[in-house]
């Protein structure tokens, strides 16, 4: 059985598709998997069971991807397509069954969106892939003597990040006393984030701080992020990679859903700005253009609040 899987560009929408692609699996074993995706997302689905073709689309003018995506994939008589993207893709090749996604529903999380492409039920966990070299890697980076803390200070817009010295006040708090006393921190960032990452690790000590922005692959971060006791980030891919890591992820939420972008799974949680995602997006000032942090009014204790309350949730014994 051919099934062609046509997955996104950003890498949080790309992780929160990953249930889908292995409920096709489980649904379908033996299945010839071909993977098409944006280049940010491509090594983590390189790494994904079943894979048969992995087809990176790198963006190109007047629609240029979607014309390669056809020209390799036209010649093919497939069993399936299963289209995230919502392209006529489906439409224009050779298949015996198709699913699309359709217009974005009202305040469902993208996870039941995109269960519903196919129909599952109940909504398939987002569930990332590695190696044996990748999980070698992260217990060199991130040895099992002592709690690591897990924290992402970083997200695709400005506008999206509590201030870094928020995020280095935090860590240090987490990490004194409780169940993270003594802990490592791990930094997660992508290369290109590095000049918003530094300031976060210029503050915390250094004999204690783990440096992994843009350093490692994604298998190899999924990999140690699911070696963290906790993590706790912006909205951004990472935090949807580390709920799908199965750790404890607060998610930190301003000018964003976590109706519909939250961190998903029950040992999961969010905490957001004293304003909500209309008050924000509607005030005279905000503009999605620019980089200002409209993280401003959640603090400091609010969020070590919502920490130590999700850790005592999930692991009342340690906490």
């Amino acid at each position: 059985m051919k099934i062609l899987f046509i997955s996104y560009n950003r890498l949080g929408d790309a992780v929160l598709s990953s249930g889908i692609y292995n409920r096709l699996v489980e649904q379908h074993p033996g299945a010839r998997m071909t993977v098409a995706c944006g280049p940010v997302p491509a090594p983590l689905f390189a790494c994904a069971p079943g894979l048969d073709e992995l087809i990176v689309l790198e963006k190109r003018p007047r629609l240029g991807h979607w014309i390669e995506l056809w020209r390799r994939t036209v010649g093919r008589r497939w069993d399936m397509v299963v289209d995230l993207r919502g392209s006529a893709m489906g439409w224009l090749l050779w298949t015996s069954r198709r699913h699309a996604a359709g217009p974005r529903p009202g305040p469902v999380h993208r996870v039941q969106m995109l269960a519903d492409v196919i129909g599952a039920t109940p909504p398939p966990s987002p569930a990332l892939w590695t190696t044996p070299e990748h999980e070698q890697a992260a217990a060199s980076l991130l040895p099992g003597d002592r709690p690591v803390l897990g924290i992402g200070p970083t997200a695709n817009w400005g506008g999206k990040q509590w201030p870094a010295d928020r995020f280095a006040a935090l860590a240090q708090r987490l990490v004194e006393q409780g169940p993270l006393a003594g802990a490592r921190i791990a930094v997660f960032g992508a290369p290109h984030e590095r000049a918003a990452a530094a300031p976060v690790l210029d503050a915390l000590p250094a004999d204690q701080t783990v440096d992994l922005v843009g350093s490692i692959d994604l298998p190899t971060v999924y990999a140690c992020l699911k070696r963290c006791r906790l993590y706790v980030g912006n909205d951004s891919g990472l935090m949807h990679m580390a709920a799908a890591a199965g750790i404890p992820t607060l998610g930190l939420f301003g000018p964003s859903e976590p109706e519909r972008y939250g961190p998903w799974g029950a040992q999961n949680a969010s905490v957001r700005t004293d304003r909500s995602y209309p008050e924000i997006v509607n005030h005279p000032d905000y503009d999605y253009r620019r980089a200002d942090s409209w993280m401003l009014d959640l603090s400091v204790e609010r969020v070590e609040a919502a920490a130590q309350a999700l850790l005592q949730a999930v692991a009342p014994e340690a906490a």
